[in-house]
């Protein structure tokens, strides 16, 4: 009896024995997320022309000296191109930007951020700030599991010169679709360029930023997102997007962009408008501070308003996002630092400054002051106004990983030069977009 006593006692000691070493690792990944104390070089991938995550990659260094950089740049249409094979080589990039993610989630070239998230309470954060970046098991964003962060949420909209404004009668933001293309009309009459904006293909065609602005003031959000989430069944190619693209063709018929948009870089758009050439711009609240040195309180911000009474006015509104490769030597140092972006209060306040954006993070955590007199007081604003309504969008550039590059940039470039009209633009990324599915 004392024998079987005994047995029964040193299994239930083994069982425990297994089930503590069956949470300890846990516990220890836990414990372990972070950049330690030994020499780390973490290897980076950066877009071009956006200083914000150089900013935090310095301030980082300075707050945990054994971890240096190591980091690489380019163009957003090369990122696109070039990410598979940076993701697949033998020396992945332990953090890369992101242009699109969910080819590289399914082909597992990208790390699983779920034990991530666990570790750092990500998913105790607001929802909209993980969703965009989870991929579910059908290939579809939105759900399932977490793949990528942002380093912070981005919005875009129409920014505006305010004593070119004042010139063509403009008072306040247009309310209507209908009054903005008056005051477009009016810009021309008066020998103004209208719309300042980039074409080139190294940058990524620009017009895709006005193009996405129409469809979501003449009908809803909900199917562009479906499209760009690749929901089964979704297209492009809708009756409400063939009028917003027809818009578009009309302002480029009536010379509402400039002559060579083609050849523009993205960076040479934002000096010209910068320098005082166009009354408005569409772009990203990421270029807030170059427009405050630019043009100190000369430059304004509003979103794109509704064609019809009643409507919401719209943005994209999404995070900058970077991943980890699933191959990152240093992945848990790229996890940290990417919890660190949003939970730091220095690195919150640089999100906020340069990157002119909400910096996400946890919901409790304040909001970095603002300095008075920056657009960055109107871009957070008009945040909270996307936010409210419901109107918020990921970028159509991000629908799959080459759709920039193969489909938006070349058919708007044709449409510049009068050799596509609204309905064949559509139908041609539409089956760009199948295609690339398809492979």
């Amino acid at each position: 009896m004392k024998r079987l006593i005994s047995f029964a006692l040193s299994i239930l000691a083994l069982l425990a024995l297994f089930a503590m070493m069956a949470q300890s690792p846990k516990a220890v990944a836990q414990d372990a997320v972070d950049c330690g104390t030994e020499p780390i070089t973490l290897r980076g991938y950066f877009e071009t022309g956006f200083d914000l995550p150089f900013r935090l990659a310095e301030e980082f260094t300075n707050q945990y000296p054994n971890v240096t950089w190591d980091i690489s740049q380019d163009q957003f249409t090369n990122l696109i191109n070039a990410t598979p094979r940076l993701l697949s080589g033998d020396n992945p990039p332990d953090l890369i930007r992101l242009p699109t993610m969910v080819s590289f989630a399914t082909q597992g070239l990208l790390k699983n951020l779920d034990d991530y998230a666990a570790a750092f309470g990500w998913n105790d954060w607001p929802v909209p700030q993980l969703n965009q970046n989870r991929v579910a098991e059908d290939g579809t964003r939105g759900s399932g599991s977490l793949y990528a962060m942002g380093l912070n949420y981005s919005l875009t909209g129409i920014f505006y010169n305010r004593e070119l404004a004042a010139q063509i009668g403009m008072t306040e933001a247009p309310a209507r679709l209908a009054e903005f293309e008056e005051l477009l009309a009016a810009a021309k009459e008066a020998g103004l360029l209208p719309i300042m904006q980039w074409g080139s293909a190294r940058s990524g065609m620009g017009l895709a930023f006005p193009l996405q602005a129409l469809m979501a003031s003449v009908g809803s959000v909900d199917p562009i997102n479906d499209w760009i989430f690749q929901k089964p069944g979704a297209t492009i190619d809708t009756p409400e997007n063939l009028v917003a693209a027809q818009h578009l063709a009309d302002w480029i018929n009536n010379g509402y962009f400039p002559e060579d948009i083609n050849a523009i870089e993205y960076t040479d758009a934002n000096a010209r408008f910068g320098q005082g050439e166009g009354v408005f711009i569409f772009n990203g609240d990421w270029q807030n501070a170059g427009y405050d040195t630019d043009m100190p309180g000369n430059v304004g911000f509003f979103l794109m308003p509704p064609a019809e009474e009643g409507g919401s006015p719209a943005g994209m509104s999404a995070p900058l996002t970077f991943g980890i490769a699933a191959n990152a030597v240093n992945a848990d140092c790229a996890a940290f630092f990417l919890n660190w972006v949003a939970s730091n209060e220095t690195a919150r306040q640089i999100g906020v400054d340069v990157g002119g954006s909400n910096p996400g993070g946890p919901s409790g955590l304040p909001m970095p002051a603002v300095a008075e007199g920056s657009i960055t007081n109107e871009t957070l604003a008009a945040g909270f106004v996307v936010g409210e309504a419901g109107t918020s969008m990921d970028f159509i550039a991000n629908a799959t990983s080459a759709i920039f590059a193969q489909g938006w940039t070349p058919e708007l470039q044709k449409m510049v030069g009068g050799r596509q009209d609204a309905a064949g633009l559509l139908q041609a990324v539409q089956a760009e977009y199948e295609r690339q599915l398809s492979e």
